[in-house]
């Protein structure tokens, strides 16, 4: 796939709805949006205002009702199934509330396997799953099986399974709604370690002090943009040291 020169991700109209006549309930509604490559956007708002559907828009999860969708300079929306499921492997990243490790399997084995699906070799994988344990701080911990990890050394695998194909972009759907404080910094430090290598993070949040650690906050409600902002600077790192109080 080629990356083009345009942003990251891009969505023109993005539209999403549900059932129809009375019943339509409208989920994203004509969103327009950028992302430049190495931003860090943090997507907020009550409960039921689309934030989920949008991330699942943009990264190939869901199909939208009309509109565009844009990944490095190349439209998405309208590709068939198993080209959007290769794409989905190669380009993009996907962290979890909840996860979604397969517990059978190791931590090491949950990185190696979408680098496996992407056609990397055996060896490939696990060499580069050992050394994306070791960024995370979780090189001892690599033939642990998920139930015997922790909530955050679980999101931090995720993470790495998240990372293992280098894609263009990674959308974290409440990445730190389970973790308890200690866990939430480790995970908002590791995402601003991200940030400064220059990769692309778009987060669903409900969390005031995670978005704040975004370079962008995009407000949603009704399934619309309700405002587009950027902290203050030095913001970001405030709500991190926060996370220690």
């Amino acid at each position: 796939m080629t990356t083009g020169t345009g942003p990251a991700l891009r969505a023109v109209g993005l539209t999403r709805t549900y059932g129809a006549g009375e019943s339509l309930v409208r989920a994203v509604d004509h969103v327009d949006l950028e992302v430049p490559a190495g931003q860090t956007l943090a997507v907020t708002g009550p409960s039921g205002c689309g934030k989920s559907t949008l991330l699942q828009l943009l990264g190939g999860l869901d199909r939208p009702t009309g509109g565009e969708v844009w990944l490095g300079g190349d439209r998405i929306d309208h590709l068939g199934e198993r080209a959007l499921a290769r794409l989905r492997r190669r380009s993009v990243g996907f962290v979890f509330q909840a996860y979604h490790l397969m517990h059978e399997l190791s931590a090491a084995q949950n990185i190696e396997l979408p680098a496996l699906l992407a056609g990397a070799s055996p060896r490939t994988a696990r060499d580069r799953a050992a050394g994306l344990l070791d960024r995370v701080g979780l090189a001892d911990r690599a033939r642990h099986l998920p139930s015997e990890l922790s909530g955050g050394q679980r999101q931090r695998v995720a993470i790495a399974r998240a990372l293992v194909n280098d894609p263009l972009v990674v959308l974290a759907d409440e990445p730190t709604g389970n973790l308890d404080t200690a866990a939430t910094h480790d995970i908002l430090r590791l995402f601003g370690e991200l940030r400064a290598a220059g990769q692309t993070l778009v987060m669903v949040t409900h969390d005031e002090r995670v978005a704040a650690t975004a370079d962008r906050i995009l407000s949603l409600r009704d399934g619309t943009v309700a405002d587009d902002t950027r902290p203050a600077a030095g913001a970001g790192l405030g709500a991190m040291l926060a996370w220690k109080d």
